[in-house]
């Protein structure tokens, strides 16, 4: 684990000194310590005292990414209305798509260098949302993963071959990151795409369970984004494949995902000292 940290901190530090505002002459780089804990304890106990001292923790800092952090983790997380749109149940065309937008794919391990039936799963919930929206692009991205993968097949080429020719979306829609191998590398490789392509909104595709994690790390990332650059992007919808035991998985995810999401802060912290 502490290995695993090093390296993600490692690849972090780069994005975060490029993305961090310096601080201006006296001023303290925020720390996001207390309110990343009081996240997590909001999670296991999501009482009023408890979400009113993360609201405490946001406003104090006196920080716009802060503040939208705690923010959606209080609707995204700790909300019990907060609603998943689930393929197979949910109509993609009542997605609230709007502007330029596009649709993000999240990859899945490879097994012996082949997608998995989660994989074409989250395709075909990508697949049904975009015939919804023939104006939305989409974004697939994940890199080459799994133990047995001699010929570095990547998730999101897999991804991109799989639409295209099992599901009739037209290649010159799709477009891929081939390199990132965790949520927060989809996050952070991907948002230079979609800045690229002066997309406005995006619709997170992924595995139910992942939804939440995928959601709370976009926002992060194009939160930093937009205080380094001027651009973000907004979460508008989300779209998700149903596994069977998506809450089941939940408390692990959620500790993933303060995993990742401390990693960039922190060190984005540390960097704008």
């Amino acid at each position: 684990m502490k290995k695993l940290l090093t390296v993600l901190l490692c690849l972090l530090w780069c994005f975060s000194c490029a993305c961090a505002e310096t601080p201006a002459a006296g001023e303290t780089a925020p720390d996001y310590t207390a309110l990343l804990a009081d996240m997590r304890i909001a999670y296991f106990s999501p009482t009023e005292e408890n979400i009113r001292k993360l609201n405490t923790d946001a406003d104090r800092m006196n920080d716009p990414l802060a503040r939208s952090i705690a923010d959606q983790w209080i609707s995204v997380w700790l909300d019990p209305e907060c609603h998943l749109s689930l393929y197979g149940a949910d109509d993609p065309a009542q997605l609230p798509v709007r502007g330029r937008h596009a649709f993000v794919v999240l990859g899945f391990q490879l097994m012996n260098g082949e997608m998995t039936d989660e994989l074409m799963g989250r395709c075909q919930a990508a697949a049904a949302a975009a015939s919804a929206f023939p104006d939305s692009i989409l974004v697939c991205t994940g890199g080459a993963t799994g133990s047995n993968n001699p010929e570095k097949h990547t998730e999101a080429g897999m991804m991109k071959a799989y639409l295209s020719e099992e599901c009739g979306i037209a290649p010159e829609r799709i477009l891929t990151d081939e390199k990132a191998r965790t949520t927060l590398e989809n996050a952070v490789n991907t948002m230079a795409i979609l800045q690229e392509q002066h997309i406005e909104t995006i619709t997170i595709v992924t595995s139910a369970y992942h939804q939440k994690r995928g959601q709370t790390l976009y926002n992060a990332v194009s939160g930093m984004l937009g205080q380094a650059s001027g651009y973000s992007v907004e979460i508008v919808g989300n779209y998700s494949w149903p596994t069977g035991n998506d809450e089941q998985k939940e408390p692990s995810e959620m500790n993933s995902t303060l995993y990742q999401l401390a990693a960039i802060l922190v060190s984005s912290s540390a960097a704008a000292q």
